[in-house]
């Protein structure tokens, strides 16, 4: 049982629990609940879409890179790409790395549209919210206890699903994972927006003169740490993202460490912002119009589950009994220097993840799904695209509600039944 000394309230109980509202927890909740069972899900935030909403503006993994894209991730992921496009809020369009078609989307649109697909399943949705301990029974996890500004709460569940992206849930109970203190993880980038741009002069512009315009601003005396980059298309009229900034050598789960790159971030954003005003076509009446709500963070715990995807498996399109999804992105590692590795897959192939992969060590009632995976770092670095996040989401959902209905542990639901109940919902495995 928890430490906790100060009062616990009892809140909820439900059949599933979901720790974390990204991509992963996000459709991790949406389908738990359209599968029949009882959902709630706690948010540290007070919407929706975790990285999705707050950082990036494009969904990758979806499609493999390639002359000819297939589609790899199918489902419940479909109904917020379908809805989307239905209100004229996303684009296709071709990574700038060639690694596979994105879909750019407005994220304040798909606030609305996690929200709504949640509340009309009947998720039971707890905001402002953050998880401090595990529940456990012996070796199982049956709940968390978390806080808000009504103090701390105790949230019980059959199954509990981790998709808080730093493994939050699995640690409090014991998992054994590795860090930033255990080797390399990725930079962390903090993303913005450019109003009042002249897109097609923009546009105009090839990433071969961007990144010679970026060298000599930085001969210059511009501080850019990052010499390449991307600015891309949105749905909105006269705005441009970015994925540009590279604050490195971070622990993501010390807070004093977020918080110096959270500034660092920002005071790079304002830099590249100025870089771009001044020195490329097309931006020259631009206006720096909106920085991601928190930095976005790539890499922190990942646990050590029943399996652990390797870069061999990756690197070779590896196919697994126990596949609850299928990734065909290249392993990109956003390493400290000031470039981005680029390793990809044989032309049009994809890998499996394993379900053993969402599968912690050691405990019951507990799964994992996104970025907390188990998997090594380069492996990780393929793996983590939100395409594939909510791939996980969807599948750890599906094993959650066949475990509760059946009164078993997760790790016993059988395979066969679960890739079944994926395929009949469009999941593409």
């Amino acid at each position: 049982m928890s430490t906790y000394t100060a009062p616990i309230r009892d809140l909820w109980t439900t059949d599933v629990l979901v720790i974390g509202s990204g991509s992963a927890g996000a459709t991790a909740a949406i389908t738990a609940a359209r599968e029949g069972v009882t959902v709630a899900l706690v948010e540290r935030y007070g919407f929706m879409g975790g990285i999705s909403t707050q950082v990036l503006d494009t969904f990758y993994g979806f499609y493999t890179p390639g002359q000819q894209p297939r589609k790899v991730v199918g489902g419940v992921p479909d109904l917020v790409v379908d809805e989307l496009l239905r209100r004229g809020k996303a684009v296709f369009r071709p990574n700038t790395y060639g690694a596979g078609q994105g879909i750019t989307y407005d994220p304040e649109t798909l606030k609305l549209i996690w929200e709504r697909l949640a509340t009309s399943a009947g998720v039971r949705i707890l905001y402002h919210t953050f998880v401090v301990d595990a529940l456990m029974e012996g070796d199982r996890v049956t709940g968390v206890v978390a806080i808000n500004k009504g103090g701390f709460v105790r949230l019980k569940a059959r199954v509990v699903i981790d998709a808080s992206g730093d493994a939050d849930v699995a640690a409090a109970a014991g998992v054994p994972y590795e860090s930033a203190a255990d080797g390399p993880v990725q930079s962390l980038t903090t993303t913005f927006r450019l109003l009042n741009v002249d897109v097609a002069r923009a546009r105009a512009v090839r990433k071969e003169e961007l990144h010679a315009l970026m060298a000599r601003a930085i001969e210059d005396g511009y501080a850019l740490p990052r010499r390449e980059g991307s600015v891309h298309i949105t749905p909105l009229d006269g705005v441009m993202a970015t994925n540009m900034t590279r604050v490195a050598n971070i622990d993501a789960t010390d807070p004093e460490q977020l918080t110096r790159a959270e500034i660092e971030g920002r005071r790079q954003a304002e830099e590249y912002a100025r870089f771009l005003i001044e020195r490329v076509p097309g931006y020259e009446r631009a206006v720096l119009g909106g920085l991601s709500t928190q930095i976005g963070v790539r890499e922190s715990r990942r646990i050590f589950g029943a399996y652990r995807l390797t870069r061999a498996d990756v690197l070779s399109a590896r196919k697994f009994e126990d596949a609850i999804a299928r990734c065909g992105a290249p392993i990109e590692d956003h390493h400290a220097g000031s470039d981005t590795v680029w390793q990809y897959l044989p032309e049009g192939e994809t890998y499996d993840i394993p379900f053993r992969c969402l599968l912690p060590e050691s405990v019951e009632g507990l799964l994992v799904a996104g970025r907390c995976l188990s998997a090594d770092h380069d492996a990780h670095a393929s793996v983590r695209s939100m395409g594939q996040c909510m791939a996980m989401g969807q599948a750890a959902a599906v094993a959650a509600a066949l475990a509760a209905r059946q009164g078993r542990p997760p790790r016993e639901v059988a395979i066969s039944d679960l890739q079944a109940r994926l395929r009949a919902i469009g999941a593409i495995i």
